[in-house]
């Protein structure tokens, strides 16, 4: 089994994806977009991570159009894809769905909840109706034609979808407190405009990290089906 993970920005890597895969010993590799690293033609597994533009500025990342092409085809061939936040929304644009400015932006922890359809889901076995996560969009996805509602909240109504193999999270549980330290600093514009305080931002999610990560390997055990 080989996967393939599209990173689109240096602060936003594959943290507890990338101890899972290297614990369970599968193979993966990386392209770097943001160095210009080519997405090449043949893997197994498509997960693509989050970054800061939005599914439609593709004249200034110009590689968004190929990429929408590779994620269309993959996911109507039923691939196994799984894409967290910008990658989520790109599953939802490639599926013919809009993406569109949530009704406000999502920066820090919150609980979220599994909807009838999220309950049965194979992806989330073994995960309570209700659970936490780290947000951090602007954006949200509607579900596509033929997808299922798996996962919602109160501040975003579309939180995780389901497209035959393909799955849009909104969320990051992919994401390790140092991870969520570096993107404060990169980031840090965002925050002072929303009046969030970084630093309390940084410590509630390293006292939430023992969950993430239980949550995070449960999510990828459900995945992979290994364990």
């Amino acid at each position: 089994m080989k996967v393939q993970i599209v990173q689109h920005i240096e602060c936003e890597g594959p943290g507890y994806l990338g101890d899972f895969l290297h614990n369970n010993g599968i193979e993966y590799e990386i392209a770097r977009i943001y160095e210009g690293e080519q997405l090449p033609d043949n893997f197994d597994v498509l997960i693509v991570l989050g970054g800061p533009m939005n599914v439609y500025a593709e004249e200034r990342y110009p590689y968004l159009k190929r990429l929408n092409t590779t994620i269309k085809n993959f996911a109507t061939g039923g691939g196994l894809y799984l894409g967290f936040c910008l990658g989520g929304q790109l599953l939802a644009k490639a599926l013919g769905a809009k993406v569109r400015k949530n009704q406000t932006k999502e920066i820090g922890n919150f609980e979220i909840q599994l909807t009838e359809g999220g309950v049965e889901d194979p992806l989330f076995k073994g995960f309570n109706t209700v659970f936490p996560a780290l947000e951090w969009h602007g954006d949200t996805f509607e579900i596509p034609e033929g997808a299922l509602k798996l996962v919602e909240s109160e501040l975003c109504a579309n939180q995780a979808f389901r497209f035959k193999n393909a799955y849009g999270l909104q969320f990051h549980l992919e994401a390790t407190p140092e991870m969520l330290a570096e993107w404060a600093k990169v980031y840090e514009d965002e925050l002072t405009e929303e009046g969030i305080d970084a630093r309390a931002l940084i410590e509630e999610t390293k006292r939430k990290a023992d969950n993430y990560r239980e949550l995070s390997n449960r999510l990828l055990t459900n995945l992979f089906g290994v364990g």
